[in-house]
């Protein structure tokens, strides 16, 4: 295939991966952007398969084949509360896939056309040593993503003494061994630049607290844009070049945007949590023993439903773990039924990452005009009868207006403390994510109904009927 035609078919592709990201912008235009992408992706592979420099098909189609199957078996056994954990996972994989490419030029620059071994080029040295620094430092900012978000690793912000300044310290290393690379083309400055960066990628995730880990998987997102950006220009590639620029800068606004939406600072958190009120913050155990609450059953709640005329539904992660997200909205369409005004709330963090209540509710098919996010929906909520929160603990906790020692102290949340009623859907007196108590349990307009949110409804849909 001619340079020329491949150069057009790249463009097309990266006009269909810009038309998807706009789709994916809003839920009821999401599902034809993703196919935009799938088309924009499958034309990119064609391309990529009909250029002169290919030539072990082999190799390439066992490749696809094995992944291929997995990303299949994944996307096909993969339960939605599990989602933000796959999508770390997956970013930890574009991370590590660019250090592969690095590694590959590093050693085969002819390959490349970039030089011969010892000889190569101080541009594409540069393109090579980026690649490989920021795609270590995504392959372990995953991994420990992925940890936090699975439960294997505490969602405890993990701080030591004197933590930032040895971050400075890597980043100063890793940027004065770059430059060394360039000039001197040593292989031992070249590992070294692997093995700071993977070690800068624990050290930059690790100090960052549970509440936090929405914005990191945007972060993360980010860095693996501009990994696989780096890596496009070391193999000529104008189509990664131009995918890895546009994941990772959508990747970076959203993290902007959702550390403006919490009240976080953007570069505290890119450089590892550094002012993050929860360092000194020690978790203790839930004070339900020395404060008595409200506890009440379905029937109850059924009761205080029916009488209401306007209910706000606020959903969270409690929601995705129990699946209770079509029972809620059979719930829901009972109380319309009788003429009830129901809305849905969303918090900007809710769940494990931007967006999981709205794939949630999506998928049960509440209708997007229904949904509501922060801004528009805090104002109402004064005159809203009843406020149902189901799964949902630290976006709505009063701390974080009130509690300046709390680690979550200045986060906007949803005031549904000032709705008449709150019924609470929780398992248990259990701490949120980010191990603070909620003082909303023990307000005089709050009803706890603890147990499984899916069960939970279901009995409130057998009340109402």
């Amino acid at each position: 295939m001619s340079s020329t035609i491949s150069s057009f078919l790249y463009l097309i592709s990266g006009i269909c991966f810009i038309i998807a990201l706009r789709g994916l912008s809003h839920p009821s235009t999401s599902r034809a952007g993703n196919y935009c992408g799938v088309v924009g992706m499958l034309i990119s592979i064609f391309t990529t398969l009909t250029l002169d420099v290919v030539q072990n098909y082999a190799m390439i189609t066992i490749g696809l084949l094995i992944g291929g199957v997995i990303g299949a078996i994944i996307a096909r056994k993969i339960q939605m509360t599990a989602l933000p954990q796959l999508v770390a996972a997956f970013h930890s994989l574009v991370g590590l896939s660019a250090c592969f490419v690095a590694i590959a030029a590093f050693y085969q620059p002819e390959a490349y056309g970039i030089g011969k071994l010892g000889l190569m080029k101080p541009g594409a040295l540069l393109e090579v040593a980026l690649g490989l620094a920021i795609g270590g430092i995504t392959f372990t900012g995953s991994i420990v993503a992925f940890g936090k978000l699975q439960g294997t690793i505490t969602s405890n912000p993990l701080v030591f003494s004197g933590q930032h300044a040895i971050n400075a310290l890597m980043c100063g290393i890793v940027i004065t061994l770059v430059i060394l690379l360039c000039f001197s083309q040593s292989p031992v400055a070249f590992w070294l630049i692997f093995f700071v960066a993977l070690t800068l990628g624990f050290c930059l995730v690790l100090p960052i607290g549970g509440a936090d880990m929405p914005i990191v998987v945007s972060m993360l997102n980010s860095y693996s844009g501009w990994a696989a950006a780096g890596i496009g220009f070391t193999l000529s590639n104008h189509l990664m070049i131009i995918t890895g620029a546009l994941v990772g800068s959508s990747g970076a606004i959203l993290c902007y945007i959702m550390c403006k939406g919490m009240n976080r600072s953007f570069f505290s958190v890119i450089i590892g949590g550094f002012g993050n009120k929860s360092k000194d913050f020690q978790k203790s155990e839930p004070a339900s023993n020395q404060i008595s609450v409200r506890e009440g059953d379905a029937g109850e709640a059924a009761l205080i439903l029916k009488k209401a005329s306007s209910i706000v539904i606020v959903p969270g992660y409690g929601m995705a773990v129990a699946q209770a997200q079509h029972a809620l909205r059979e719930m829901a369409n009972l109380l319309k039924d009788r003429g009830v005004v129901v809305r849905y709330a969303i918090h900007p963090v809710a769940g494990r990452m931007p967006g999981h209540m709205n794939v949630l509710l999506a998928e049960a098919n509440v209708p997007y005009e229904e949904v509501l996010e922060l801004e528009e929906v805090n104002s109402q909520f004064e005159q809203t009868d009843v406020a149902f929160v189901i799964g949902a603990n630290d976006v709505t906790n009063p701390a974080a207006k009130n509690d300046p020692s709390s680690p979550i102290y200045g986060m906007p949340i949803l005031d549904v403390e000032n709705a008449k009623s709150v019924l609470f859907t929780k398992r248990s007196m259990a701490f949120g994510y980010a191990g603070v108590e909620n003082d909303l349990f023990f307000r005089k307009n709050t009803l706890m109904l603890f147990g499984d949110a899916k069960k939970m409804c279901e009995k409130i849909i057998q009340s109402l009927n």
